[in-house]
């Protein structure tokens, strides 16, 4: 019998009103957040890899050049982050067996916790695999096509009302370091001097 197969949905479309800048294009060690987040998402081997783009579509795949992403655009993407997860979801194609989830702006995100998700799910696919941090499941997390038609979220919540709802059909994989993202100017400040900052600073 062969492995699961699963599809890797980049959560790249969001306008980033809180922070006044587009957290995608953010520079970390050298390379976009998004850029980043892609090169790992890409590293666990997914059948296909979609990239949700919606504010500054171009900028933000402009900075993905040279990776094998496929573009899904989100036309409503200002309805937060529950319309590109839908709009993700959507596009994943049939012979996939759930969906790795992942967001652009966790800068401790590696490559051992990304396939240590995949890892659990493949052991049990007709569960979820999520991250566990800061007393919550969340993403990055890897989803059951079963579960793709009762993610019709509305507004900003994405997946984790739903893995929390089904926490018991959950497998968690603890990951404290995700606690740690960028949603405000002030959360840059929790990065070392010259750590992580516009593109244009970098240059």
């Amino acid at each position: 019998m062969s492995a699961p197969r699963h599809a890797l949905v980049l959560l790249a479309a969001g306008g980033s009103r809180r922070l006044g800048q587009p957290k995608q294009l953010l520079v970390f060690e050298g390379e976009s957040l998004v850029q980043r987040a892609a090169r790992l998402g890409l590293a666990t081997a997914p059948a296909c890899a979609l990239l949700v783009l919606g504010a500054q579509s171009q900028a933000v795949q402009a900075a993905t050049a040279g990776l094998p992403l496929q573009r899904v655009d989100c036309l409503d993407w200002t309805a937060g982050l529950g319309a590109s997860l839908r709009a993700g979801l959507a596009a994943v194609p049939d012979d996939c067996d759930g969906a790795l989830v992942l967001l652009c702006d966790q800068p401790a995100l590696d490559i051992p916790h990304l396939q240590a998700l995949v890892t659990a799910w493949r052991a049990a696919p007709d569960r979820a695999a999520a991250s566990a941090y800061a007393g919550v499941l969340g993403v990055p997390a890897l989803l059951p096509r079963a579960w793709f038609g009762a993610l019709s979220f509305d507004g900003d919540r994405g997946a984790r009302g739903l893995l929390r709802e089904r926490a018991a059909r959950v497998t968690a994989v603890a990951a404290p370091g995700l606690s740690q993202d960028i949603d405000r100017p002030a959360d840059l400040a929790a990065f070392p001097e010259g750590g992580i900052g516009s593109e244009k600073k970098q240059e």
